[in-house]
C-alpha cells in the first residue's frame, strides 16, 4: 500500500537561501551538493558544516536529505573522497547519497555510511538489467533518464524489485543529450559534463549552410498535469525537480505547484492555482517531450527561444542609457539579465526599486556593456517578501543548530599494481563487417556494433554492444547477445554496466567494459570485476596523468580508445538542422549529426587521435587499442587538427 503523500517531492538546493527555500515549501525531500565531488559546480553547493546544520534542520521538519556525490572520480581523488565520505556519514547522516561513479557505494560503506544509495541518472540505468543488479549491490533507487516516456516507465516499475524503487524528474532544465552520453563540452573545452563542469554547448548559436540558430537548445521538462498519469505508475517513489543551479524563488513555487498537483490535482481550481505558481517559477518554455508515446513534444523551439526567466520587454535605446519599457512589474531585489549567456552584451542586473508594470527601468551597465535595440530583458530571480520572511525564520532555527567538525581519520588503502607487458591488440570496430588494413605492431582483431538486424558475427570478432539502450528495445537487444552467446561467441564489450545482467554466466566469457561505461579507477574497476567483467577501456575523458595513474593501481587488463570519430552527444531528439550537413559554432568547429536506429549521434568534423602517444600507453600497461571507423556523409570530409581532446589539459 502506498503511505499519503506518496510519491515525495524532491526538491533542489544550490545554496543555503534554496535549501530553506525547499523547506518553507514543505517539500518531502531535498537534494543538494557540497562543493567537491557534485555534478552542478556552477551551482554554488555547500560546505559540510553547512549541509551538517541544514540536514538538521530538516530532519526537525520531517524533511530527508539527499547528498549528490555524483561526479566521475579520478585515481587521484579515491583518497579525498572517502575522507569527505567519512566527514558526510559522521557529521551529515543524510537519508541518502546519489551517486554516478562504481567506486561510490564502496568507497561510502568503508567510511561508516548507512544510508540509501541512489544510482544517477548520469549512470544510464535506462533499461531493466540495472534494476536486478542494483538490488543485489543494495541500491534502492534508481533515477530515470528524462527520455523515458510514461509507457517506458511502466515498464521499468513492472520489472522492480521489492528493494528498489524509480525517481523520475518532473520538471526543469533539459539536456539535449542522455545523460552520461554527452562529451561536447569535455571534447571542446576539457569541461566535463560527467565531472559537473558543463558548460553547455547545446544552447549555443549553430550555423548550417545560411540559417543560424539554438538549433539543439531544449526547453524545459514541464509534466504540470500530466502527473496524474505518473502517480498510477506504482514504483516511482520521487518526483524530482531539476534545478540546482536555481535560485529560491524557483524552489519554493516549483515545489509547491507539485505538492498541489500531487495531492489535489484532479480539482480543477487547484489545478489553475498549480499552473499559476509554475509561471511564477521563472523557468523557461515548458515542454511535456516524450512522456506520452502517442503524444510527444518537440523539446526544441522553433523560434529558438531557450532563455530561462520571465520576459519583462525589450531594450529600446535613450541616448547613453539602456531602457525597458516594463511589461511586468518589478520589486527590490529582483534579478534580470540581458540577453542570453553567449551574447557579448550579456549581463544581470539586481533591481533595487519597485517599478510599476507599464513604467520604464533605466539600466545601469558597465561601460562597455551596450545592448542593441530589442535585446529581451528576462526577470530570472525574485525575493518576494512572503518567501523571505518564511526564510528568514528558518534561519533563526538554524542558528540554534551548532555542529563542530573534526579531520577524519584515513581508511582508504591504495593498491600500487607492478606494471607488466600484455599481449598489445589493436582492434578497429565498425559499423558492418567489411575489410579493413589494420596498422599494429600487434595482434590485429576486429569489431562490430550490435544491432537489431545483425543475424551472424564471426566468432574471432568483438561485439560492442550500444551505448544506449531504452526499455522498448531491450528485449531485442538482450535476446541477441544470449544467441551469440549459444553460438559459442566469446568477445563482448559493454556499452554500459548493467548490460552485464543479460549473460547467465559472464566468468565464462571475455567480457570487458567499452569505453561508454566511463571507468575511470581502481575501485570502480573492482566493483566491475566482481560481475565478471574480465579488463576496462579507460573512459576517453582521462588526461595524461590520469591514464598513468589508473594503470598503475588497477590489477587489471586495460585499453584504451587510440583514434577515430567520438560522438560529441548521443541522444533521442532530432536538432532543428538537416542530418548529414556541416555545421559550425561561432568558432567555426564543425559537426555534424547521422541517425542510427533510433538515436542521434552528432559527432566533430574531426577525429580523436592518441596515436602519437601509442607507444607511451603502452609502456604504462595498455593492451587494447581502439579504433572507431565511421562512414562520412557524401561530400564531407575530416578537418586536420590537435585531436588530443583532454590528453595534455587534465580534467576541469
Amino acid at each position: 500500500m502506498r503511505t499519503e503523500g506518496y510519491p515525495e517531492i524532491l526538491a533542489p538546493a544550490g545554496d543555503e537561501m534554496a535549501f530553506l527555500a525547499a523547506l518553507a515549501a514543505g517539500s518531502d525531500a531535498i537534494y543538494c551538493g557540497l562543493k567537491s565531488f557534485s555534478a552542478r559546480k556552477a551551482a554554488k553547493n555547500l560546505t559540510v558544516k553547512q549541509l551538517a546544520r541544514l540536514t538538521e534542520l530538516a530532519r526537525r521538519k520531517n524533511t530527508k536529505v539527499y547528498v549528490a556525490f555524483n561526479t566521475l572520480l579520478l585515481p587521484q581523488e579515491l583518497l579525498e573522497a572517502q575522507q569527505l565520505l567519512i566527514q558526510i556519514s559522521r557529521y551529515v547522516k543524510p537519508d541518502a547519497l546519489i551517486f554516478q561513479d562504481l567506486a561510490v557505494p564502496a568507497l561510502a560503506r568503508s567510511a561508516g555510511f548507512v544510508g540509501e544509495l541512489h544510482l544517477s541518472t548520469l549512470g544510464n540505468g535506462s533499461h531493466s538489467a540495472v534494476l536486478e543488479l542494483a538490488s543485489k549491490l543494495n541500491i534502492s533507487r534508481i533515477v530515470m533518464p528524462r527520455e523515458l516516456s510514461v509507457d517506458e516507465l511502466k515498464q521499468m516499475s513492472n520489472a522492480c524489485p521489492n528493494n528498489v524503487s524509480l525517481e523520475v524528474f518532473v520538471h526543469g532544465a533539459l539536456c539535449y543529450g542522455v545523460s552520461g552520453r554527452c562529451y561536447w563540452s569535455s571534447f571542446m573545452g576539457g569541461k566535463s559534463g560527467l565531472r559537473g563542469a558543463c558548460v553547455q554547448p547545446c544552447r549555443r548559436l549553430y550555423q548550417q549552410e545560411k540559417q543560424i540558430s539554438r538549433a539543439y537548445s531544449c526547453a524545459d521538462l514541464g509534466l504540470d498535469t500530466l502527473v496524474k498519469v505518473l502517480k498510477k505508475v506504482e514504483k516511482v517513489s520521487s518526483w524530482k525537480i531539476e534545478g540546482r543551479k536555481k535560485g529560491p524563488h524557483y524552489v519554493y513555487y516549483t515545489a509547491l505547484a507539485y505538492q498541489l498537483l500531487r495531492d489535489e490535482g484532479d480539482n480543477p481550481k487547484t489545478k489553475k492555482e498549480a499552473l499559476g505558481l509554475l509561471e511564477m517559477a521563472l523557468g523557461r518554455k515548458r515542454t511535456h517531450y516524450g512522456f506520452l508515446s502517442h503524444r510527444p513534444w518537440h523539446p526544441i523551439p522553433k523560434d529558438g527561444q531557450t532563455t530561462s526567466g520571465l520576459w519583462v520587454g525589450g531594450i529600446r535605446r535613450q541616448t547613453d542609457r539602456s531602457v525597458v519599457s516594463l511589461k511586468e512589474a518589478l520589486f527590490p531585489g529582483d534579478l534580470l539579465r540581458i540577453g542570453t549567456e553567449d551574447e557579448p552584451w550579456h549581463e544581470t542586473v539586481r533591481v533595487l526599486r519597485s517599478v510599476p508594470k507599464g513604467g520604464t527601468f533605466s539600466l545601469k551597465l558597465p561601460p562597455k556593456v551596450r545592448p542593441p535595440a530589442k535585446t529581451p530583458v528576462f526577470l530570472v530571480d525574485r525575493r518576494e517578501s512572503e518567501l523571505l520572511s518564511k526564510i528568514k525564520k528558518l534561519q533563526v532555527e538554524l542558528e540554534e543548530i551548532s555542529i563542530s567538525l573534526e579531520n577524519p581519520a584515513t581508511q582508504y588503502k591504495e593498491i600500487k599494481k607492478t606494471l607488466s607487458k600484455g599481449q598489445i591488440r589493436e582492434i578497429c570496430v565498425q559499423r558492418e563487417m567489411k575489410k579493413t588494413k589494420l596498422r599494429s605492431r600487434g595482434k590485429k582483431e576486429r569489431a562490430v556494433w550490435l544491432t537489431p538486424e545483425m543475424t551472424t558475427v564471426p566468432l574471432d570478432t568483438w561485439v560492442f554492444l550500444p551505448p544506449i539502450v531504452f526499455p522498448e528495445n531491450e528485449k531485442v537487444y538482450m535476446e541477441k547477445v544470449r544467441t551469440l552467446v549459444q553460438k559459442k561467441h566469446q568477445f563482448f564489450m559493454l556499452g554500459d554496466p548493467w548490460q552485464i545482467n543479460w549473460f547467465k554466466n559472464p566468468l565464462k566469457l571475455n567480457i570487458w567494459a567499452g569505453p561508454f561505461c566511463n571507468v575511470s579507477n581502481f575501485q570502480s574497476a573492482t566493483m566491475l570485476v566482481s560481475l565478471g567483467v574480465k579488463g576496462i577501456i579507460a573512459s576517453p575523458e582521462l588526461g595524461w596523468k590520469d591514464y598513468v595513474d589508473f594503470a598503475k593501481s588497477t590489477p587489471l587488463p586495460l585499453g584504451v580508445v587510440e583514434k577515430g570519430l567520438w560522438p560529441l552527444s548521443i541522444a533521442r531528439i532530432e536538432p532543428r538542422l538537416k542530418k548529414e550537413i556541416l555545421f559550425e559554432s561561432p568558432k567555426k568547429e564543425g559537426a555534424f549529426w547521422v541517425q542510427r536506429e533510433n538515436l542521434i549521434w552528432t559527432y566533430p568534423n574531426w577525429q580523436l587521435d592518441f596515436s602519437p602517444y601509442r607507444k607511451d600507453f603502452e609502456k604504462i600497461g595498455y593492451q587494447i587499442f581502439l579504433h572507431f571507423e565511421e562512414k562520412l556523409p557524401s561530400n564531407m570530409s575530416l578537418k586536420k587538427r590537435s585531436g588530443n581532446w583532454n590528453l595534455k589539459n587534465n580534467l576541469i
